[in-house]
């Protein structure tokens, strides 16, 4: 039922994944509760970055620059942050990637990386929301904020710019046929279960 919380029956799989969704789909809560339900950690680009900064690393330093800008942190730093942080013992059994790859070059990167650990990625989950539902989202969490910069003009050009950016990171998944759409609409449990069935319908593993 709506607004009612499903138990997640949370449980350890080799799965390897990444979550792609426009600005305000929705995809980082979906991220967190479907890594929950497969026993996989999230690992967010956002997340790595900020680790990176606080903790002062070289490869932090460098991201900053570009983000206190705001540009988008180049391939070559995107890449080694990644790969350092798919070397960590929590991710050798699997993980959901948010928010990478974003390129083309990220795309060779990552499979660069799971060829040489002898391993491959699962699925791509897709999450499918139309563009006034996404802006209206965006203006209620805008009025919400105090963000009166985000005007609904604002919001379809930050929409036209994802799909741009991310057109090529899509087109070169679904030639592998490992793209899963997902609709985004409705209540957060439903997308969460729509997208759980999703990946186990294809993988037919018997998650």
């Amino acid at each position: 039922m709506p607004g009612q919380e499903e138990p997640l029956h949370e449980r350890t799989v080799t799965l390897r994944l990444i979550i792609m969704g426009p600005p305000g789909s929705g995809k980082g809560t979906q991220a967190e509760y479907i890594a929950r339900h497969f026993g996989v950690p999230a690992v967010s680009t956002g997340d790595i970055f900020r680790a990176h900064v606080l903790g002062r690393t070289e490869l932090g330093a460098e991201a900053s620059k570009y983000m206190h800008s705001g540009e988008f942190v180049p391939d070559h730093v995107t890449n080694a942050m990644v790969r350092q942080r798919l070397g960590d013992t929590d991710v050798q059994t699997g993980f959901l990637l948010d928010g990478y790859p974003r390129t083309t070059a990220q795309i060779e990167a990552l499979d660069g990386f799971l060829s040489s650990t002898r391993h491959r990625l699962d699925a791509v989950v897709e999450l499918t929301v139309d563009d006034d539902e996404l802006v209206a989202r965006m203006l209620r969490r805008a009025k919400e904020q105090g963000r009166s910069d985000d005007t609904a003009p604002v919001i379809r050009r930050r929409l036209e710019l994802y799909r741009d950016q991310t057109r090529a990171v899509v087109e070169r998944y679904l030639e592998r046929g490992i793209v899963l759409a997902v609709d985004g609409s409705g209540h957060r449990e439903e997308i969460t279960a729509k997208a759980i069935g999703a990946i186990e319908s294809a993988l037919g593993k018997g998650l």
